[in-house]
C-alpha cells in the first residue's frame, strides 16, 4: 500500500511539474544560418537559403539566379550583403525567437521596404555553374 501511494505520489508530482517547465523553458532566439525562406520581391516569386556560414542565395523559384551574398544578426536585426551590388548593407526587421517551418512574419528594411517571408524547409542552394 505504501508502494502504490508513493508512485500516485511521484506519479502526480511529476506531471504536475511538466507544465512550469514548459512555461519556465525559453524559446530559441532567431537565427539565419541553416534556413530557407521564401517571398514575393518586386512581383517575383523568389526562394533564398543562407548556409551554416551565413552565406546566402537567393533564386526566382522558376530557377533563375537574382542574388547572392552574405548575412548576419546585428541587433536584432537580418543584415545582408550582396555580392552582385553596390547597395551595401541592408537590415531587415527580425522576430525575437525562431520561426517554425511553414510559419511566416512580415519584415521591414532599413529603408521602409515590407515583405512577408515564410520559412520553409532547409534546401542548401547552389551557385550557377
Amino acid at each position: 500500500m505504501r508502494l502504490t501511494i508513493l508512485l500516485t505520489a511521484g506519479v502526480a508530482l511529476c506531471a504536475s511539474s511538466s507544465p512550469l517547465a514548459a512555461k519556465t523553458a525559453k524559446a530559441a532566439p532567431f537565427q539565419l544560418n541553416e534556413t530557407s525562406w521564401t517571398f514575393v520581391d518586386h512581383g517575383k516569386k523568389v526562394r533564398e537559403s543562407i548556409d551554416k556560414n551565413g552565406n546566402y542565395i537567393e533564386n526566382a523559384v522558376s530557377g533563375k539566379h537574382l542574388d547572392h551574398g552574405t548575412a548576419v544578426m546585428k541587433g536584432g536585426k537580418a543584415c545582408f550583403t550582396s555580392a552582385m551590388t553596390n547597395e551595401g548593407e541592408v537590415c531587415w526587421t527580425a522576430p525575437r525567437y525562431a520561426v517554425r517551418i511553414g510559419q511566416s512574419f512580415l519584415t521591414k528594411s532599413d529603408k521602409g521596404e515590407k515583405l512577408r517571408v515564410t520559412r520553409i524547409k532547409y534546401t542548401p542552394l547552389k551557385m550557377p555553374g
